[in-house]
């Protein structure tokens, strides 16, 4: 791969040697011009597989000296995520490859300030990293423009094209206001670990001449991940969850629950049990999302308890265990949930806890 200076240094900087699958194959086809549907495991490098050609086109064309319009914020790249702590994440990795690169990355999401948001896309913006709601706002509002986009990437896109978020990608795509280059005028990126046939044929509206990179089965989970799945009892899964963690006093965990309230319940028992415990979830303030989310990576707590607000793209460093103490309804959600733990090739172990009060697919998962 022909990269600019600047940024095969930075790799260098970040110790990035030799190129995952994802990037090997997808790298390539993108630094060509091509339009990209990519589909791969979870922790297979996905997003250096489209930050690495984002910034190298950004430097390579001299993009970074126009990156604001008058007073708004004009970036060429712009990258969409599901999830506040997603966008965050995906923000301090672009600032890793932009160092001294001269591109301002900005990002922006909702239940931050605003007011900040708003002061750092005044000062000029080349990549921009956003959730949908957030920049849907500060776009009506005359902060950013989209005219000089030349890279628009969806991560975890079967999310983002579900029924959820469509209606916000088509409005920042396709809509009446938008001044967004139109496919074949920009470069548009889809990444995620799974891909539905019928998200697949959506996201085709937004693509141009594209290539589909599918790395391994499609909606499958990687071979570091032993899967465990352990038949409890309803009234025995708190303490078998308690014995579980307390076997393992020095590892780090993640625990999934379903509902909000149940998080919060886990957490307080396992604290009161003395385990370093916190915990994330859709109804906590930004402000004590990212705090509880530092402190886990930080070693401060070992165990996080969390929704599905956790169960997509989040790198955390050694993660030796996700516990799934409640069943997600769908598999795709389980794939991403297990795929928090044996990231970058490490080794992890997931598991899950099956009941009689189990989702109607679960049996299903067990005979696979």
């Amino acid at each position: 791969m022909n990269l600019v200076p600047v940024l095969a240094e930075n790799l260098r900087r970040c110790r990035y040697q030799k190129p995952t699958p994802v990037q090997k194959f997808g790298i390539p086809a993108v630094l060509r011009g091509s339009d990209l549907m990519a589909c791969a495991q979870t922790g297979s490098g996905k997003t250096a597989a489209y930050l690495i050609p984002a910034v190298n086109f950004i430097v390579s064309n001299n993009l970074n000296t126009n990156m604001n319009n008058g007073s708004q914020a004009a970036p060429s790249a712009l990258v969409l995520s599901p999830t506040r702590e997603l966008s965050i994440q995906i923000y301090e990795e672009a600032r890793k490859f932009t160092y001294r690169a001269g591109i301002r990355c900005v990002v922006i999401y909702g239940g931050a300030d605003a007011r900040y948001q708003t002061q750092e896309l005044g000062r000029g913006c080349g990549l921009l990293v956003a959730t949908t709601g957030r920049l849907i706002d500060l776009q009506g509002r005359g902060y950013v423009c989209f005219r000089n986009i030349r890279f628009l990437v969806l991560d975890e896109a079967d999310r983002m094209l579900d029924m959820g978020f469509e209606p916000q990608i088509r409005q920042i795509v396709q809509g009446r206001d938008s001044d967004m280059p139109r496919p074949g005028e920009r470069q548009t990126l889809l990444y995620s670990a799974t891909f539905p046939k019928e998200i697949q044929q959506l996201a085709r509206e937004f693509l141009h001449h594209h290539h589909f990179l599918q790395v391994g089965r499609v909606g499958s989970t990687t071979e570091n991940i032993t899967q465990d799945v352990r038949w409890v009892e309803d009234m025995h899964k708190r303490d078998t969850l308690l014995n579980l963690l307390s076997s393992c006093p020095n590892d780090r965990i993640l625990v999934f629950a379903e509902k909000k309230r149940d998080a919060d319940y886990l957490e307080r028992f396992l604290c009161q049990n003395r385990l370093p415990c916190t915990s994330i979830h859709g109804d906590r303030v930004q402000r004590e999302r990212e705090s509880a989310l530092n402190g886990f990576k930080s070693g401060m707590f070992n165990v996080l308890v969390a929704t599905d607000v956790a169960s997509r793209g989040l790198d955390i460093p050694d993660v030796a265990m996700v516990v799934q103490y409640d069943l997600p309804s769908n598999i795709d959600d389980y794939v991403h949930r297990i795929g928090r733990t044996g990231r970058a090739g490490k080794q992890g172990v997931a598991v899950s806890f099956l009941t009689k009060r189990m989702p109607t697919l679960s049996m299903t998962w067990c005979h696979c």
